[in-house]
């Protein structure tokens, strides 16, 4: 994830690789069937780091908007950081060029996290904590939300990223209007 971003997905060999790792090409290759492998694996670590699996886990007796919180949160440390910036960047140029890049890229990054959403909203759905019919789409609506158009003036360079203060009070904004719309009946 230091290479892919800074250099772009055809700039990174794997040859830089093992050099960049301190190990040999045949390491690489002994664990990564090839550079689109180590990519998607580069991608869902990335997303791991700063939006773990069990983020969306639904604790038994943690309020739902106490995990809303922490999903929003952890949301927006992953599309705001440096990394993920720089990389939505190289995929929004790639796409034209590159169609199975960028399919690897929103497989392993934002399908991964949608997918968790949804499965989330399911569970919150079946205890009625929320009334959430459609979890696809209401997942969709949640990040969308939470990225708004300004995550689009931050990838063309028009804002700066958000401090820790500002991020936290829209996760908390946009959590109180997702639990009204989704409130239960």
């Amino acid at each position: 994830m230091q290479l892919f971003p800074t250099r772009g997905y055809d700039g990174v060999s794997m040859d830089a690789i093992a050099q960049a790792a301190g190990v040999s090409k045949l390491t690489v290759y002994s664990h990564f069937e090839d550079k689109e492998a180590l990519f998607s694996a580069a991608v869902t670590e990335c997303c791991e780091q700063l939006l773990p699996h069990r983020t969306f886990e639904l604790e038994p007796g943690l309020p739902v908007a106490e995990a809303l919180g922490a999903i929003a949160r952890g949301f927006l440390d992953l599309v705001l950081d440096d990394r993920a910036i720089t990389l939505h960047r190289v995929m929004v140029s790639q796409a034209g060029q590159n169609p199975r890049l960028t399919e690897i890229f929103f497989s392993a990054g934002p399908r991964r996290t949608l997918l968790e959403m949804e499965t989330f909203l399911q569970m919150t759905h079946a205890s009625g904590a929320l009334d959430v019919p459609n979890p696809v789409h209401a997942a969709e609506h949640f990040f969308c939300l939470l990225k708004g158009l300004r995550h689009m003036r931050i990838l063309v360079g028009l804002s700066p990223v958000p401090n820790a203060a500002e991020r936290e009070s829209h996760a908390r904004e946009v959590v109180g209007l997702f639990l009204r719309a989704y409130a239960p009946r």
